[in-house]
């Protein structure tokens, strides 16, 4: 494969209702069946009108950028001092949930584009319809990325071409059969395109050619096939976020509901999935006998005289407020893996004298 990375000159300036695929097609005449159009996030957005005026300095302007951040804000990740990283309502993790203040008026802000899966292929539509080109497109924005420093582009939206190359089931050389790898591939041709586009050469648009020698369907998923499931992310919460997250699940108080049969070997695997990484000192212990599940039934009003209890302890009173943390924290990991075993689980309040323990109910 030989690939090439060519630029688009002379877009110029994009304002709301300029028809983007014209103004591509006369810029970039040159363009061929089976490219790919990887496209600034920032033409889209004008385009479509996603600007909000906010006032040019001082502190209403931080008022305003703080109004418009929570519009788009799905959820608060973390947050350190005055960085913001937000999960926006597409299910992207961003700073700022990408809003951007550069190259564009500084009484302006450009926000995302509401659907760029859609604006992907409405593009894409356009220059198959009225150009008779048939390339895929990428619309891309920057992000930073955990545990490495720098910027990259990555793919908000996509058409014409999978956002993922599944290589599961694969065999390598060795002989060893794929198990996970899935590369990101549409993210890559965005970051790609930006070693041309730059940041300030105001060249909004680049074509990489060679990597495809047909486009695809546009019911190919998107880019919404690279937002992890929450359920999956390890990762979902900042640290200070998580350790808070853990407290609120340690104080949590709710009623027993009444149990289901249980498989105690999906009890006990999900024990084992979260035994090497609590904390240390956290005991995980399953009560089946009558007369301790009696007791706690006196201790804890509601508790189902039937039900299958998790008993989880700490240290003995007086208990640090950290080691309440981190003890929240290790409740939320096994919740976590009861569920992934099919295992319901409904807090209960901790037994009386015990404020580091907690139930249960299976």
């Amino acid at each position: 494969m030989r690939l090439e990375i060519l630029p688009v000159l002379g877009i110029g300036h994009v304002t709301e209702g300029d028809d983007l695929a014209a103004l591509i097609a006369t810029a970039a005449p040159w363009l061929r069946d089976g490219d790919v159009l990887v496209v600034t996030s920032k033409i889209v957005s004008k385009a479509e009108g996603r600007l909000v005026d906010v006032p040019a300095d001082g502190p209403e302007r931080l008022a305003a950028r703080d109004e418009v951040l929570a519009g788009e804000t799905a959820r608060v990740v973390a947050t350190r001092g005055a960085t913001r990283i937000v999960q926006t309502h597409h299910g992207f993790v961003m700073a700022s949930a990408g809003i951007d203040a550069s190259n564009v008026d500084k009484t302006r802000l450009v926000l995302l584009p509401a659907d760029p899966d859609a604006s992907a292929r409405e593009l894409r539509t356009a220059l198959r319809d009225r150009y008779d080109l048939d390339v895929a497109v990428i619309v891309s924005d920057t992000m930073g990325r955990p545990w490495r420093n720098g910027l990259t582009d990555v793919a908000l939206g996509v058409a014409g071409m999978p956002a993922i190359r599944d290589h599961r089931g694969e065999v390598d050389p060795y002989g060893n059969e794929l198990q996970l790898t899935q590369m990101a591939v549409v993210d890559e041709l965005a970051g790609a395109g930006e070693l041309i586009k730059g940041k300030c050469d105001q060249v909004p648009v680049a074509v990489v050619r060679g990597y495809l020698t047909a486009t695809g369907a546009d019911d190919s998923g998107g880019a919404r096939a690279l937002v992890r499931d929450a359920a999956q992310d390890l990762f979902s919460l900042g640290t200070a976020e998580a350790r808070a997250a853990g407290l609120a699940d340690a104080a949590t108080l709710a009623e027993a509901v009444g149990p289901e049969p249980i498989d105690p070997a999906a009890v006990r695997r999900a024990l084992d999935a979260v035994a090497e990484v609590v904390t240390p000192g956290t005991v995980f212990t399953l009560v089946d006998e009558a007369e301790v599940r009696a007791g706690l039934v006196a201790e804890v009003p509601g508790w189902p005289a039937d039900a299958t209890a998790l008993v989880l302890g700490t240290a003995p009173a007086p208990v640090d407020p950290m080691d309440l943390v981190r003890f929240g924290a290790d409740l939320h990991r096994l919740r976590i893996a009861l569920a992934a075993e099919g295992v319901p689980s409904t807090l209960l309040p901790p037994p009386a004298g015990s404020p580091a323990s907690a139930a249960l109910a299976l």
